[in-house]
Order: structure tokens, then C-alpha cells, then sequence
């Protein structure tokens, strides 16, 4: 099953209050059925349809969740780890990105001015369903995961340099591209992740050479904070990172989900 979150266009004008003080327009999430979204009533738990549906045309496709936390696992892949002169990591090695980075898809990313090197990273992400702290051993994780979905991992590189560590540079505005869709199934072991930027293919791997595989990532991690429905985690990038400029369009594609597109934009005065 595809799931999105989306806004209707013919209610784009419609704006609903928020704690008296913030306005903005109303959004739901559907189930992708053909060229029709159906609407729902929530992502998580037993699915529910408002009788309500839409075609495809006639909405705009949201980033699919609103996460507590990104949780980004960085060097998954060897060759990207050898690619900017790193050792390869003994254990999963995590970071975080804020909400407040996260768009949708056809959203532009926004270059900041005070970085003079952006980087795109396509990732395959996972989205958890159910909360999940301190999982048994021999637990089955998959219970926890709602679907996957695509991920722009976007890197202000110069400043991660700078930095050392990964928190400046990864958390921009703009810099979490997400979607366009959730899979409720995907086979994990064949999928590709594909980044392409104006049409030239700039990075392809696949799943299976991810250093530590899903079930491991999520235990990881489980084991640290408390994974709530809706938190993303992203998997790693495969080697071919690059560099993006204003007027590019940059796309994200895993077989099997979907592409996630968004345009390039440098940092207004």
C-alpha cells in the first residue's frame, strides 16, 4: 500500500486556526489507489476512511509524516565512508536532524549563504508506526514499521568539516526532503536507491551493501531514545555524493516507492 499526506486543491484557500494565533491550510492522509487517494483518518493504527476520495490531479502530495525526530545513521554504505576519507564504523554510527528541516515533496531546497558547499544524499528512510523503547533480543522489529520512503539527507559539507560533527551542518531548513509517498511493503533485499540531479544519474546502491541492515538500525537505536509513530529514520547514502547549485532539481528514487523531486533554490536576502 502507497500512504501520503496531502492537501486537496480545491480547499488550498482554506486555512483552519491553530491555538488562535497560527493559520494554516488543512491537511489529511490518504491511501493511493490507482490514480484516486482515499481519504483516511489517521496513519497509524487500524485504517479508518472517511468516504471522502480524490484523484491524484487534484491534490498536493505533502512530506508523508510529521516526525518527532530524524534519526540519520551516517558511513552505511563502505564506499560512500571511503569516498570522503572515513574509516568504516564498527557500530551504527547516529545523528539527528531537527522537524524543522523536513519538506515535501516540489518543495525547493534552500541554499544558505554562509555554506559554500551543499550536498545531495539520497537514502532509503523507514518510518516507525508504533512506539517502540528497549525491544527484547529475539523481539520481531518489522511490528514497528509503518513503511519507507524517500530521503534527501541534504549536507551543508563545508561546515560539517568545520564542524567535525554532523548537527550544523545537517539541520538547515529544507535540508530533509521526505516522500512523496510512504510503502507499507517494500523488499528490502532488491531495492535500489537511486539519486539523479537535471536528469544524470550521480548515485545508485543497493540496500543489501548497507553496512548494518534495517532490524539492527532500529534495535540500535530503540535501545537509546524511544522511537514514537511518525519518527523517520534514514538509513545511509551509497557513494557518489555531490554538489548542488541554484536551478538545480534533484531527484531521489528506491524502486518500489517512488520518486521524491524538489528544486534548487539559493537563500533570498
Amino acid at each position: 500500500m502507497k500512504l501520503c499526506r496531502f492537501q486537496p486543491l480545491e480547499f488550498s484557500a482554506a486555512l483552519i486556526t491553530r491555538d488562535d494565533t497560527e493559520l494554516r491550510p488543512a491537511t489529511s492522509y490518504g491511501l493511493i489507489e490507482g490514480e484516486r487517494v482515499l481519504e483516511i483518518r489517521s496513519l497509524f493504527g487500524r485504517m479508518e476512511f472517511t468516504g471522502r476520495d480524490w484523484s491524484l490531479q487534484d491534490v498536493r502530495l505533502l512530506a508523508p509524516v510529521e516526525p518527532s525526530k530524524i534519526v540519520c545513521v551516517g558511513r552505511n554504505y563502505a564506499e560512500h565512508a571511503a569516498e570522503l576519507g572515513n574509516e568504516i564504523p564498527k557500530e551504527p554510527l547516529i545523528f539527528l536532524k531537527p522537524p524543522s528541516s523536513v519538506i515535501g515533496p516540489d518543495e525547493p531546497i534552500i541554499l544558505p549563504s554562509i555554506s559554500e558547499r551543499v550536498d545531495y544524499e539520497g537514502e532509503l528512510a523507514v518510518v516507525i508506526g508504533e512506539r517502540l523503547h528497549l525491544p527484547a533480543e529475539d523481539e520481531d522489529l518489522r511490528r514497528y514499521i509503518l513503511g519507507y520512503t524517500c530521503l534527501n539527507d541534504v549536507t551543508a559539507r563545508d561546515i560539517q568539516k568545520l564542524d567535525v560533527q554532523f548537527t550544523r551542518g545537517k539541520s538547515f531548513d529544507t535540508f530533509c526532503p521526505i516522500g512523496a509517498v510512504i510503502e507499507t511493503q517494500l523488499d528490502v533485499v532488491s531495492a535500489t536507491v537511486e539519486t539523479r540531479v537535471n536528469g544524470a544519474c550521480k548515485q545508485i546502491g543497493h540496500i543489501a551493501d548497507m553496512l548494518f541492515p534495517i532490524e539492527v538500525i532500529i534495535r540500535w537505536i530503540a535501545r537509546v531514545m524511544t522511537l514514537l509513530p511518525g519518527d523517520v529514520i534514514a538509513t545511509g547514502t551509497p557513494p557518489g555524493v555531490g554538489p548542488l547549485a541554484a536551478g538545480d532539481v534533484v531527484e531521489v528514487t528506491i524502486g518500489g516507492i517512488g520518486t521524491l523531486r524538489n528544486p534548487v533554490a539559493a537563500e533570498s536576502d
